[in-house]
Protein backbone atom coordinates (compact mmCIF):
# COMPACT_ATOMS: atom_id res chain seq x y z
CA UNK A 1 0.00 0.00 0.00
CA UNK A 2 2.24 2.87 -1.25
CA UNK A 3 0.05 6.03 0.35
CA UNK A 4 -1.52 4.39 3.32
CA UNK A 5 -3.11 7.62 4.78
CA UNK A 6 -1.75 6.42 8.29
CA UNK A 7 1.97 6.41 6.70
CA UNK A 8 2.76 9.96 6.97
CA UNK A 9 1.43 10.76 10.30
CA UNK A 10 2.62 7.69 12.12
CA UNK A 11 5.85 8.17 10.48
CA UNK A 12 6.26 11.93 11.39
CA UNK A 13 5.52 11.33 14.95
CA UNK A 14 8.15 8.48 14.82
CA UNK A 15 10.85 11.31 13.31
CA UNK A 16 10.33 13.68 16.46
CA UNK A 17 9.61 10.88 19.48
CA UNK A 18 11.45 8.32 18.92
CA UNK A 19 13.81 6.97 21.71
CA UNK A 20 17.25 6.90 21.48
CA UNK A 21 17.90 3.11 21.55
CA UNK A 22 21.33 2.23 20.69
CA UNK A 23 20.58 -0.98 18.58
CA UNK A 24 18.48 1.72 16.16
CA UNK A 25 21.66 3.54 15.50
CA UNK A 26 22.77 3.77 11.72
CA UNK A 27 25.21 0.94 11.15
CA UNK A 28 24.44 -0.81 14.34
CA UNK A 29 25.48 -4.57 13.85
CA UNK A 30 22.88 -6.92 12.80
CA UNK A 31 24.34 -9.51 15.58
CA UNK A 32 23.51 -6.99 18.20
CA UNK A 33 20.41 -5.71 16.59
CA UNK A 34 19.54 -9.87 16.93
CA UNK A 35 20.39 -10.07 20.78
CA UNK A 36 18.45 -7.04 21.48
CA UNK A 37 15.45 -8.65 19.74
CA UNK A 38 15.56 -11.68 21.70
CA UNK A 39 16.40 -9.87 25.00
CA UNK A 40 13.16 -7.22 24.51
CA UNK A 41 11.12 -10.74 24.22
CA UNK A 42 8.67 -9.91 27.18
CA UNK A 43 11.38 -7.78 29.02
CA UNK A 44 10.75 -4.06 29.24
CA UNK A 45 13.73 -1.78 27.04
CA UNK A 46 15.00 -0.62 30.41
CA UNK A 47 15.77 -3.87 31.97
CA UNK A 48 17.31 -4.93 28.77
CA UNK A 49 19.41 -1.86 28.32
CA UNK A 50 22.07 -2.37 30.72
CA UNK A 51 22.06 -6.49 30.17
CA UNK A 52 22.75 -5.82 26.44
CA UNK A 53 25.51 -3.21 26.58
CA UNK A 54 27.07 -6.09 28.63
CA UNK A 55 26.62 -8.52 26.35
CA UNK A 56 27.97 -6.21 22.92
CA UNK A 57 30.65 -5.38 24.61
CA UNK A 58 31.85 -8.91 25.88
CA UNK A 59 30.58 -10.21 22.65
CA UNK A 60 30.96 -7.64 19.92
CA UNK A 61 30.58 -10.57 17.25
CA UNK A 62 29.14 -14.35 17.19
CA UNK A 63 32.31 -16.41 17.48
CA UNK A 64 33.18 -14.76 20.72
CA UNK A 65 29.88 -16.30 22.62
CA UNK A 66 29.97 -19.27 20.39
CA UNK A 67 33.61 -20.02 21.82
CA UNK A 68 32.37 -19.79 25.46
CA UNK A 69 30.34 -22.26 27.18
CA UNK A 70 26.68 -22.08 26.84
CA UNK A 71 26.68 -21.73 30.51
CA UNK A 72 28.64 -18.26 30.45
CA UNK A 73 25.44 -16.75 28.46
CA UNK A 74 22.93 -18.12 31.01
CA UNK A 75 25.05 -16.05 33.51
CA UNK A 76 25.39 -13.36 31.42
CA UNK A 77 21.74 -12.99 31.12
CA UNK A 78 21.37 -12.01 34.81
CA UNK A 79 17.77 -11.30 35.87
CA UNK A 80 16.08 -10.63 32.51
CA UNK A 81 13.87 -13.83 33.03
CA UNK A 82 13.06 -16.55 30.61
CA UNK A 83 16.54 -17.75 30.35
CA UNK A 84 16.14 -19.86 27.59
CA UNK A 85 16.55 -16.92 25.52
CA UNK A 86 20.25 -17.17 26.69
CA UNK A 87 20.76 -20.82 25.84
CA UNK A 88 18.89 -19.97 21.97
CA UNK A 89 21.06 -16.48 21.34
CA UNK A 90 24.30 -18.98 22.16
CA UNK A 91 22.75 -21.64 19.89
CA UNK A 92 22.56 -18.68 17.51
CA UNK A 93 26.10 -17.77 17.55
CA UNK A 94 27.43 -21.11 17.22
CA UNK A 95 25.13 -21.65 14.16
CA UNK A 96 26.28 -18.15 12.48
CA UNK A 97 29.82 -18.82 13.30
CA UNK A 98 29.77 -22.75 11.91
CA UNK A 99 27.51 -22.29 9.01
CA UNK A 100 27.55 -18.71 8.10
CA UNK A 101 31.18 -17.28 7.76
CA UNK A 102 30.01 -15.45 11.70
CA UNK A 103 28.11 -13.00 9.65
CA UNK A 104 24.49 -13.02 11.06
CA UNK A 105 21.94 -14.01 7.59
CA UNK A 106 20.79 -11.09 5.65
CA UNK A 107 17.80 -12.84 4.66
CA UNK A 108 14.25 -14.13 6.78
CA UNK A 109 14.84 -17.53 5.51
CA UNK A 110 18.59 -17.74 6.61
CA UNK A 111 17.59 -16.34 9.80
CA UNK A 112 15.02 -19.12 10.45
CA UNK A 113 17.81 -21.99 9.96
CA UNK A 114 18.93 -20.39 12.89
CA UNK A 115 17.96 -22.39 16.43
CA UNK A 116 15.17 -20.39 18.15
CA UNK A 117 14.94 -17.98 15.79
CA UNK A 118 11.19 -17.98 15.00
CA UNK A 119 9.10 -15.91 12.25
CA UNK A 120 8.46 -12.45 14.74
CA UNK A 121 12.68 -12.43 15.22
CA UNK A 122 13.88 -13.54 11.68
CA UNK A 123 11.32 -10.25 10.09
CA UNK A 124 12.40 -7.90 12.87
CA UNK A 125 16.32 -8.61 12.19
CA UNK A 126 15.48 -8.51 8.56
CA UNK A 127 13.88 -5.47 8.35
CA UNK A 128 16.08 -3.27 11.37
CA UNK A 129 19.37 -4.80 10.83
CA UNK A 130 19.00 -4.95 7.05
CA UNK A 131 16.43 -2.24 5.59
CA UNK A 132 14.10 -5.30 4.08
CA UNK A 133 10.47 -4.93 3.97
CA UNK A 134 8.58 -7.04 6.33
CA UNK A 135 5.64 -7.28 8.49
CA UNK A 136 6.96 -6.87 12.14
CA UNK A 137 4.37 -7.78 14.33
CA UNK A 138 4.91 -7.63 18.13
CA UNK A 139 2.12 -7.22 20.63
CA UNK A 140 2.26 -3.60 20.72
CA UNK A 141 1.72 -3.56 16.74
CA UNK A 142 -0.81 -5.94 17.27
CA UNK A 143 -2.45 -3.58 19.35
CA UNK A 144 -2.20 -0.50 17.45
CA UNK A 145 -3.67 -2.32 13.84
CA UNK A 146 -6.38 -3.64 15.53
CA UNK A 147 -7.25 0.21 17.27
CA UNK A 148 -6.86 1.76 13.80
CA UNK A 149 -7.76 -0.93 11.03
CA UNK A 150 -10.71 -3.32 12.99
CA UNK A 151 -11.58 -1.18 15.81
CA UNK A 152 -11.01 -3.49 18.48
CA UNK A 153 -9.63 -2.32 21.68
CA UNK A 154 -6.85 -5.41 21.93
CA UNK A 155 -5.81 -8.00 19.40
CA UNK A 156 -7.06 -12.28 20.30
CA UNK A 157 -4.69 -14.08 22.18
CA UNK A 158 -2.76 -15.40 19.20
CA UNK A 159 -1.62 -13.95 15.87
CA UNK A 160 -3.92 -14.26 12.89
CA UNK A 161 -3.18 -14.93 9.30
CA UNK A 162 -5.68 -11.92 8.74
CA UNK A 163 -3.46 -9.90 10.64
CA UNK A 164 -0.96 -10.72 9.03
CA UNK A 165 -1.91 -9.97 6.03
CA UNK A 166 -3.28 -6.45 7.23
CA UNK A 167 -0.07 -5.92 8.06
CA UNK A 168 1.34 -6.67 5.16
CA UNK A 169 -0.94 -4.84 2.96
CA UNK A 170 -0.27 -1.60 5.09
CA UNK A 171 3.85 -1.92 3.85
CA UNK A 172 5.04 0.99 1.69
CA UNK A 173 6.36 -0.34 -1.38
CA UNK A 174 10.04 0.73 -0.92
CA UNK A 175 12.02 -1.19 1.72
CA UNK A 176 13.95 1.57 3.50
CA UNK A 177 10.25 3.17 3.88
CA UNK A 178 8.65 -0.06 5.55
CA UNK A 179 11.46 -0.34 7.47
CA UNK A 180 10.87 2.86 9.27
CA UNK A 181 7.49 1.99 8.92
CA UNK A 182 7.67 -1.27 10.82
CA UNK A 183 9.56 0.01 13.83
CA UNK A 184 7.37 3.68 13.91
CA UNK A 185 4.40 1.24 14.32
CA UNK A 186 6.11 -0.68 16.97
CA UNK A 187 6.92 2.60 18.73
CA UNK A 188 3.68 3.93 18.61
CA UNK A 189 2.32 0.82 20.36
CA UNK A 190 5.17 1.13 23.40
CA UNK A 191 4.74 4.79 23.67
CA UNK A 192 1.11 5.64 22.84
CA UNK A 193 -1.04 3.66 21.97
CA UNK A 194 -0.46 1.24 24.90
CA UNK A 195 -2.67 -1.16 26.68
CA UNK A 196 -4.29 -0.09 29.51
CA UNK A 197 -4.39 3.84 28.91
CA UNK A 198 -3.70 4.70 25.54
CA UNK A 199 -2.56 8.44 25.51
CA UNK A 200 -5.21 9.27 22.65
CA UNK A 201 -5.14 13.05 23.01
CA UNK A 202 -1.33 12.69 21.88
CA UNK A 203 -2.29 10.28 19.23
CA UNK A 204 -0.82 11.63 15.31
CA UNK A 205 -3.70 8.97 13.75
CA UNK A 206 -6.42 9.74 16.49
CA UNK A 207 -8.55 11.05 13.83
CA UNK A 208 -8.45 8.01 11.39
CA UNK A 209 -8.13 5.65 14.17
CA UNK A 210 -11.40 2.87 13.52
CA UNK A 211 -11.59 1.86 17.51
CA UNK A 212 -11.78 5.64 18.58
CA UNK A 213 -14.15 6.50 15.78
CA UNK A 214 -16.39 3.49 17.14
CA UNK A 215 -16.62 5.01 20.35
CA UNK A 216 -13.83 3.24 21.49
CA UNK A 217 -15.85 0.00 22.64
CA UNK A 218 -14.33 -2.57 24.79
CA UNK A 219 -12.71 -5.70 24.43
CA UNK A 220 -14.97 -8.87 24.04
CA UNK A 221 -13.10 -11.13 22.55
CA UNK A 222 -12.03 -14.48 24.77
CA UNK A 223 -10.40 -13.68 28.18
CA UNK A 224 -6.86 -13.09 28.77
CA UNK A 225 -5.00 -14.96 31.31
CA UNK A 226 -2.36 -13.22 33.79
CA UNK A 227 1.10 -14.60 34.38
CA UNK A 228 1.27 -15.21 37.94
CA UNK A 229 4.76 -15.60 39.58
CA UNK A 230 4.14 -16.43 43.55
CA UNK A 231 4.48 -20.08 44.43
CA UNK A 232 4.91 -21.15 40.39
CA UNK A 233 7.29 -23.21 38.62
CA UNK A 234 8.92 -19.79 37.08
CA UNK A 235 9.76 -18.56 40.35
CA UNK A 236 11.69 -21.87 41.39
CA UNK A 237 12.80 -22.17 38.48
CA UNK A 238 14.40 -18.67 38.62
CA UNK A 239 15.68 -19.20 42.39
CA UNK A 240 17.47 -22.33 41.33
CA UNK A 241 18.66 -20.51 37.92
CA UNK A 242 20.17 -17.95 40.39
CA UNK A 243 22.10 -20.20 42.77
CA UNK A 244 23.55 -21.55 39.71
CA UNK A 245 24.40 -18.55 38.34
CA UNK A 246 26.31 -17.10 40.93
CA UNK A 247 28.38 -19.97 41.74
CA UNK A 248 31.72 -20.61 39.69
CA UNK A 249 31.60 -24.37 41.12
CA UNK A 250 29.37 -26.95 41.15
CA UNK A 251 26.16 -26.65 43.73
CA UNK A 252 25.31 -29.63 45.62
CA UNK A 253 21.96 -30.72 45.39
CA UNK A 254 22.08 -29.43 49.48
CA UNK A 255 22.46 -26.37 48.87
CA UNK A 256 19.75 -25.74 46.52
CA UNK A 257 17.29 -26.63 48.59
CA UNK A 258 18.71 -24.20 51.14
CA UNK A 259 18.48 -22.01 48.61
CA UNK A 260 14.99 -22.68 47.26
CA UNK A 261 13.30 -24.44 51.20
CA UNK A 262 10.48 -26.19 51.32
CA UNK A 263 8.49 -23.42 52.35
CA UNK A 264 8.83 -21.68 49.23
CA UNK A 265 7.23 -25.01 47.62
CA UNK A 266 3.77 -25.23 46.51
CA UNK A 267 4.37 -29.02 46.73
CA UNK A 268 6.86 -31.42 47.70
CA UNK A 269 7.82 -32.41 45.05
CA UNK A 270 8.10 -28.98 43.06
CA UNK A 271 11.79 -28.15 43.52
CA UNK A 272 12.29 -31.49 41.98
CA UNK A 273 10.25 -31.28 39.25
CA UNK A 274 11.99 -27.47 38.29
CA UNK A 275 15.60 -29.35 38.52
CA UNK A 276 14.35 -31.72 36.04
CA UNK A 277 13.35 -29.50 33.47
CA UNK A 278 16.12 -27.18 33.33
CA UNK A 279 18.30 -30.28 33.31
CA UNK A 280 16.11 -31.11 30.21
CA UNK A 281 15.91 -27.68 28.76
CA UNK A 282 19.72 -27.77 28.93
CA UNK A 283 19.95 -24.73 31.25
CA UNK A 284 21.49 -27.02 34.31
CA UNK A 285 24.50 -29.87 33.96
CA UNK A 286 23.74 -32.76 36.13
CA UNK A 287 26.91 -33.98 37.92
CA UNK A 288 28.70 -37.47 39.88
CA UNK A 289 27.58 -36.82 43.85
CA UNK A 290 23.88 -34.50 43.00
CA UNK A 291 25.63 -31.78 42.00
CA UNK A 292 24.74 -29.35 39.31
CA UNK A 293 26.72 -26.27 37.22
CA UNK A 294 25.52 -23.95 34.82
CA UNK A 295 26.03 -25.95 31.33
CA UNK A 296 29.26 -26.58 30.20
Amino acid sequence: MPHSPLHQPVLAWYEVNARDLPWREPGCPAWHVLISEVMLQQTPVNRVLPIWRTWVERWPEPAGLAREPAGEAIRAWARLGYPRRALRLHQAAVAITEDHHGQVPDTVEGLLSLPGIGSYTAAAVASFAFGQRHAVLDTNVRRVLARACSAKEQPGPSLTRAETELATTLLPDDDARAARWAVAVMELGAMVCVARTPRCGVCPIEEQCAWRLAGSPAYDGPARKGQAWAGTDRQIRGAIIAVLRASRVPVSHDELCTHVPDSALRDSFQRERCLDGLVADGLAEPLPGQRYRLPA
